[in-house]
C-alpha cells in the first residue's frame, strides 16, 4: 500500500526507527532474559537496572567487571544481529536516489541513538553501583566506542549496499571496486562455513568431553543455560578454527592450538570448547590448511566473473583479500579478551591477518589466471611513418637552355590524333502536335448548326 503521507514525515519516522529501533529492540530481548533468569532463581529484583544495561553494554563487546573479575570474552552472536539490526534499518531507510545530505543524516542517527542509549546505561550502572558493590562501572571511552564501532560498521553496510556504486562514480573510482565487497564476503563465507563443519567434526569425535562438560550442573536449568551459552559462542569457536585454518593459532590462557602444534591447559567448562583438539596432535588436523586453499578458490572465482587486464585482475584479487583479511582481524579481536582467571582468550593477531591475505591472495590469483580472468590488451596498431619528402634536383639554367635547344620540336604538318569516336545519342521519337481547339460557335450562328429534316430528305443540291 502506498503510504501517502508528505514526504518530510515518512523521512522523520525513518530517522527515527534507524536511531532507535535495534537498541530498544535489543533491550526489550536483555530484559526478559534477565527477569527471566531472575525468576527462575529465586532471586530479588535488586539491582535489575543495573544488571540490564550491563548486558546491553555487552552486546556492544564493553567489558563487564563483576568483583574484580573483568569478563572480556564476550559472545558474539549478540554484536553480529545487533550490525545486522542496523544495516537492515538503514538500508530500508536509504533510497538509491537519495540525496548524499539525507544519507548523511540517516548515518547519524544510526549512531548518534545509540549513544545516547550508551550514556544512559552508563548513568544507570553507576546509579546500581552504589547498591551492589560487585558491580562496577565501565570505562566511558570502551563503552562510546565499542557503541561507534557496532552500530557505525551497521550503518556503513546498510548505506552502501543502497548508494555504493553511486558513491564509486561520484569520488571517480573505479567500478570494479564493488565486485570486490562480493569476492571477500565469498571467501569468508567458505572459511568459516568450512570451518564450521570441521567444529561439528571435531564436537562429534569429542563426545565424551562435552558429556564431562555437561555434568558440572545436575539441575535442568544449569544445562539449558549451557547449552544456550554453547550457542552464543559458536561464533567465537569457529574464528578460532578457522585462525588454524590458515596456518594462525588460537589460545585459551596457556593452552595453545594450530594445524601444527597443541599445549595443553586448563579451559572453561563451557560445552562448545569440547571441539578443541587435545594432545597429541594428529595429521589430520594439518589437512585443516585445505579449507585456506578452497576459501582463496572461492575469491578468485568471484574475481574472474568478469575479465580484466593482468594489473586490473591482480589489484581486485589484492583488494578483496585486504578486504576480508580486515574483516577477520576484527572477528578475532572482538571474539577475544580477558576470560577472568584463565586469561587472555583469542587468536594470535599478528599472524591472523597476513595469514589470510596470503592464502586469498595467492590462491586467489591463481585461479584467476586459471579460470579466464585475466583479458588481454588490445594491441595497438602503429601508424605508417610518414614518407620523407623527396629532394627536387637543382635548377639550373645553363641546363635548361640545353635542353630547349635539343627537344625537338614538333611537326605542326603533321596528322593530329583522331578524336575518340562519340556514340550517337538515341533519336527522340518527335513529339505530336498538339490538337487543334476549335472556337466556340457564335450564338448567331446556333441556327446554321441544327439539321432539320427536310434538309436530310432533300440534300443540298436540291434546294
Amino acid at each position: 500500500m502506498e503510504d501517502k503521507r508528505p514526504v518530510g514525515a515518512r523521512q522523520a519516522r525513518d530517522l527515527v526507527r534507524v536511531a532507535f529501533g535495534p537498541s530498544v529492540v535489543a533491550l526489550v530481548v536483555i530484559a526478559a532474559v534477565a527477569l527471566l533468569q531472575l525468576v527462575i532463581a529465586n532471586s530479588d529484583m535488586t539491582g535489575t537496572l543495573g544488571a540490564i544495561a550491563s548486558m546491553w553494554l555487552a552486546v556492544h563487546q564493553v567489558p563487564i567487571s563483576i568483583a574484580g573479575h573483568q569478563l572480556a570474552v564476550l559472545p558474539l552472536v549478540p554484536v553480529l544481529l545487533m550490525v545486522a539490526g542496523t544495516a537492515r534499518t538503514c538500508a530500508h531507510a536509504t533510497s538509491p536516489r537519495a540525496s548524499w545530505f539525507v544519507t548523511r543524516w540517516i548515518v547519524a542517527s544510526a549512531i548518534g541513538g545509540p549513544l545516547l542509549f550508551a550514556a544512559i546505561a552508563l548513568a544507570v550502572i553507576h546509579d546500581a553501583s552504589s547498591v551492589i558493590t560487585e558491580l562496577q562501572t565501565p570505562s566511558a571511552l570502551r563503552a562510546f566506542s565499542g557503541v561507534l564501532a557496532v552500530h557505525g560498521i551497521g550503518a556503513l553496510i546498510g548505506v552502501g549496499s543502497q548508494v555504493g556504486w553511486r558513491a564509486l562514480t561520484a569520488l571517480r573510482l573505479p567500478l570494479w571496486l564493488g565486485d570486490t565487497v562480493r569476492a571477500a564476503m565469498a571467501g569468508l563465507l567458505a572459511l568459516l562455513g568450512l570451518s564450521g563443519a570441521v567444529t561439528t567434526v571435531s564436537l562429534v569425535v569429542h563426545w565424551g568431553t562435552m558429556h564431562e562438560l555437561y555434568a558440572v550442573t545436575d539441575s535442568l536449568f544449569g544445562q539449558l543455560s549451557l547449552t544456550l551459552l554453547s550457542a552464543l559462542y559458536v561464533p567465537n569457536v569457529i574464528v578460532g578454527t578457522s585462525a588454524m585454518a590458515v596456518g594462525s593459532s588460537a589460545h585459551i590462557g596457556f593452552a595453545t592450538f594450530s594445524s601444527f602444534t597443541v599445549f595443553g591447559g586448563d579451559i572453561p567448562a563451557v560445552p562448545i570448547l569440547a571441539a578443541v583438539p587435545t594432545p597429541p596432535l594428529g595429521p589430520v588436523w594439518v589437512a585443516l590448511l585445505i579449507i585456506g586453499a578452497a576459501s582463496g578458490v572461492a575469491v578468485g572465482q568471484q574475481c574472474a566473473r568478469r575479465p580484466l587486464p593482468w594489473p586490473t585482475a591482480l589489484a581486485k584479487v589484492a583488494v578483496a583479500s585486504l578486504l576480508a583479511a580486515v574483516t577477520m582481524a576484527v572477528l578475532g579481536y572482538a571474539g577475544g579478551g580477558q576470560l577472568g582467571n584463565f586469561g587472555d582468550v583469542g587468536v594470535d593477531q599478528s599472524t591472523l591477518g597476513p595469514a589470510v591475505f596470503f592464502w586469498f591472495f595467492a590462491i586467489g590469483a591463481l585461479t584467476v589466471v586459471l579460470t579466464g580472468g585475466v583479458r588481454r590488451r588490445p594491441k595497438r596498431v602503429k601508424r605508417p611513418a610518414p614518407a620523407a619528402p623527396v629532394e627536387e634536383p637543382p635548377f639550373d639554367d645553363d641546363l635548361a637552355d640545353d635542353e630547349a635547344l635539343t627537344t625537338p620540336i614538333p611537326d605542326m604538318a603533321a596528322e593530329p590524333d583522331p578524336a575518340p569516336e562519340v556514340e550517337p545519342e538515341p533519336e527522340r521519337e518527335p513529339v505530336p502536335p498538339p490538337k487543334p481547339v476549335r472556337p466556340a460557335p457564335d450564338l448567331e450562328d446556333v441556327e446554321d448548326l441544327m439539321v432539320v429534316d427536310d434538309d436530310i430528305e432533300t440534300g443540298p443540291n436540291e434546294r
